[in-house]
């Protein structure tokens, strides 16, 4: 499987550095080298995020690991308002130059995409639509980083979602439904994406999967402790991706549960230490 987005700093008090690594990539690889899989992930990372105890996580469970560094990283700070997550965000990203990809993980049967400050540009849906050495090719989308934006005032502000290249080769495309502006409806969302599988999650209220002519609801899976859902939403799209790689269906209800979870285990410690391993998940399913 390969991986491709930047790794965020969100602030923290309970770390002497004041702050955690986060990102959609971290938490994706992290989640998919548990459950087995092969990984590779081109990670950008700012001079602090480059050096991160977290990335060394990620390389014990067996990642391959490609540091792209960049002068600027994302560094947000996660805020709860009326029971619904809100960024602050303190730095933006640059990109992440395609001729980061190694050419040997071209040709990756299972591709996520997963921006989440704007760091992968157009060029990028080159990467998801070359071939797979005759294979089929799963592509996966974090939806988050292309429907946002980072406003002036300091908040990161939801934009209505848009058509593009990425989500027209995309397979399976997750969002959280905070992500989504509420005027978008579902026969939208799925003229935006008509290839793809769509989940929308909603934390504890579960969520909803949209496929061809069928919308299907799917319950979450109570944690036993809620400590921090951040990267949540990621491990249950990494989850999804490994379920397909199994079994070759997409967001079936059988890979909805055991995404679910994943994510429910994840929420149960603080950041990426908390991404749980098959055997977790294996036991969280009965």
């Amino acid at each position: 499987m390969l991986v491709v987005g930047v790794a965020s700093r969100d602030l923290v008090a309970d770390d002497p550095r004041g702050w955690r690594l986060g990102g959609a990539a971290t938490y994706c690889s992290l989640t998919a080298a548990r459950l087995g899989l092969r990984v590779g992930c081109v990670v950008g990372v700012d001079r602090s995020a480059s050096t991160a105890d977290e990335l060394d996580l990620l390389e014990a469970a067996g990642v391959d690991l490609r540091r792209v560094e960049l002068e600027r990283g994302p560094v947000f700070e996660n805020i709860e308002v009326d029971g619904h997550r809100r960024q602050r965000w303190l730095s933006k990203s640059d990109l992440i130059p395609l001729a980061a990809l190694p050419d040997e993980w071209k040709t990756a049967r299972a591709r996520l995409i997963v921006p989440v400050a704007g760091e992968l540009g157009d060029e990028w849906a080159w990467a998801v639509t070359g071939g797979a050495g005759g294979a089929e090719c799963f592509v996966g989308v974090g939806w988050q980083g292309m429907i946002r934006e980072f406003a002036a005032d300091g908040w990161v502000e939801r934009v209505p979602p848009s058509r593009s290249q990425l989500l027209d080769a995309a397979s399976l495309i997750v969002a959280s439904l905070d992500d989504i502006e509420g005027a978008t409806n579902l026969t939208r969302l799925r003229e935006l994406a008509p290839r793809a599988s769509i989940v929308l999650t909603a934390g504890a209220g579960g969520g909803v999967a949209l496929g061809e002519g069928v919308v299907r609801r799917y319950h979450a899976i109570p944690a036993v402790d809620l400590i921090d859902a951040t990267g949540a939403g990621d491990v249950f799209l990494a989850a999804l991706t490994a379920a397909w790689l199994f079994t070759g269906q997409i967001a079936t209800p059988a890979a909805l549960r055991f995404a679910a979870a994943a994510a429910s285990c994840s929420v149960e410690g603080a950041g990426l230490a908390a991404v749980p391993t098959r055997a977790q998940v294996a036991a969280r399913l009965r």
